[in-house]
């Protein structure tokens, strides 16, 4: 049962946030769905902390909703994951009647979330989001929580023995049809140390190997 109240924050309690939670309780697994509300208790209490304004309700979307691009629904898809997550999310938040304004507010922290140094320049929703998720998988931040909120946060929703591999293999699972749109981010590592046979991109090469590339040659 999902616990009210962790360490001073408050799960929503709304009806949008309690389709949202049964919605991706009934898409992910146990592990994306808790490492999902994690990021929203991250997320919420940095907020606190450093004294920004933000909405629940949309940041729980976000943080619900970042990693559905991932599950077997999206199985087909040659979006990047953070994409189709956030167009879901979307269109979640247009059938509850949320406003455009605040439909994209989520969609940008959707979309950007492993997308580093944008986030923080956006609006709450998107900064929040970015930093919930990287403080779950990296702990980017650690130490800006107290000991008493990482204990509380764990208690309620375990991270689990192997939290970090079954992570990568969940990730992996989720891209390994779309390889192609891992390239120039962080994904790509995921995908190169689970496939062999994948290469990453290197863009020094794309510049000097484009169609230009002979035009430029001849004009120096």
């Amino acid at each position: 049962m999902a616990v009210a109240e962790i360490s001073g924050i408050r799960i929503p309690d709304s009806r949008l946030a309690r389709e949202a939670s049964e919605f991706i309780r009934e898409t992910e697994s146990t592990l994306l769905f808790d490492h999902s509300t994690r990021v929203y208790l991250w997320g919420a209490m940095a907020g606190h902390r450093i004294g920004v304004n933000f909405d629940p309700e949309l940041l729980y979307t976000a943080a619900m909703f970042h990693d559905v691009g991932l599950t077997a629904g999206f199985g087909n898809s040659k979006l990047r994951f953070e994409v189709d997550g956030a167009n879901a999310a979307r269109d979640f938040l247009r059938s509850h009647g949320v406003t455009e304004e605040n439909m994209q507010k989520v969609w940008l922290a959707i979309a950007l979330h492993t997308t580093p140094g944008i986030s923080a320049h956006l609006n709450p929703i998107a900064a929040l989001t970015a930093e919930g998720v990287m403080m779950d998988l990296v702990g980017a931040g650690y130490d800006r929580f107290t000991e008493d909120q990482r204990t509380a946060v764990e208690t309620a929703y375990p991270r689990g023995a192997y939290f970090a591999e079954h992570l990568l293999q969940a990730l992996y699972d989720g891209l390994e049809h779309r390889p192609e749109v891992t390239q120039g981010t962080g994904l790509a590592d995921v995908m190169a140390e689970k496939n062999p046979h994948f290469h990453r991109r290197n863009f020094c090469c794309l510049m000097r190997n484009s169609p230009w590339a002979c035009d430029d040659c001849s004009n120096n």
